[in-house]
């Protein structure tokens, strides 16, 4: 898996770069750790929602298996 992950303006949750479990980073910052991925993906909403940014939830491969835009979605129409 990549070591940027999460680097990315969003909340990432990822499988855990240092061992077991799942974890949420900002910035590729770790903001909490969970043994299961259900519990890591709704913090990392709740997270998403709370700073309004993006929410990338990712496989256990590093690849990127749904995003979710809780603020300021760039694809969004105005008209």
């Amino acid at each position: 898996m990549a070591k940027n992950i999460g680097r990315g303006d969003g909340v990432h949750t990822t499988p855990n770069p240092e061992g077991a479990g799942w974890v949420n980073q900002v910035k590729g910052k770790v903001t909490s750790k969970h043994r299961l991925k259900e519990r890591a993906v709704d913090a990392g909403r709740e997270l998403a929602q709370e700073r309004r940014m993006e929410h990338f939830i990712h496989n256990t491969d590093g690849s990127i298996g749904k995003r979710n835009s809780y603020g300021n979605d760039p694809r969004q129409s105005k008209g």
